[in-house]
């Protein structure tokens, strides 16, 4: 089970002045006589992160910390430490955050995450779409999270399209999905490229 981590205070710095605004959770899991950290990364670009941890009633290992690339939109595994029998563990932590890669940052096995997008996604399905299939293919398997919204099973958000659209443009008869993207609506947004064109323009 993970949960967001719980300590009694910690301290969160980082280096370069371009990442200031690059956020990394950091999460626990809780194994038998051990906790896991593990850093996420909820931004769009990899980052190098330096993850030190000092406490009490628990074992580290002593090695140095260093750097640790984390992917875009991914979890990686920062450190385990053992618990003392009996012990609650007191710990805090030093985050350090670089956006500047380097070629000594370990590499280590990430785990892909889902992230907001720049711009909030929505995407309706009329019932003849016969363009949606290959766009929510390339959408489910992206880094985003999006919404889906089946016309069908939603009458009343369908006449609330239908108002917005007017008589002249029938939902029932558009065979390409309707995308919503932070309020705009787009019914020419037929592939992943082009969604992401738009969802990243300025």
């Amino acid at each position: 089970m993970y949960k967001k981590l719980l300590f009694l205070g910690f301290l969160f710095t980082m280096v370069n002045g371009s990442a200031q605004d690059k956020k990394i959770e950091i999460i626990t899991e809780e194994i038998p006589n051990r906790i896991a950290f593990y850093a996420v990364n909820v931004n769009a670009q990899d980052l190098d992160v330096m993850f030190s941890l000092t406490g009490t009633n628990f074992r580290q290992s002593r090695a140095r910390p260093r750097f640790i690339r984390v992917p875009a939109a991914s979890k990686v595994h920062m450190k385990t430490i053992v618990l003392f029998r009996d012990k609650k563990p007191s710990y805090t932590y030093k985050l350090e955050v670089n956006d500047s890669l380097s070629a000594r940052a370990l590499i280590k096995e990430s785990e892909q995450i889902k992230i907001k997008p720049p711009k909030q996604i929505t995407v309706y399905v009329p019932e003849t779409c016969d363009l949606c299939d290959s766009l929510l293919i390339r959408l489910s398997g992206s880094k985003y999270l999006f919404n889906l919204v089946n016309l069908d099973e939603k009458p009343k958000i369908k006449e609330q399209l239908q108002a917005a659209f007017g008589k002249e443009t029938p939902i029932d008869s558009l065979t390409s999905p309707i995308v919503n993207l932070d309020g705009k609506l787009f019914t020419n947004l037929n592939t992943y490229d082009l969604l992401m064109e738009q969802v990243n323009k300025e």
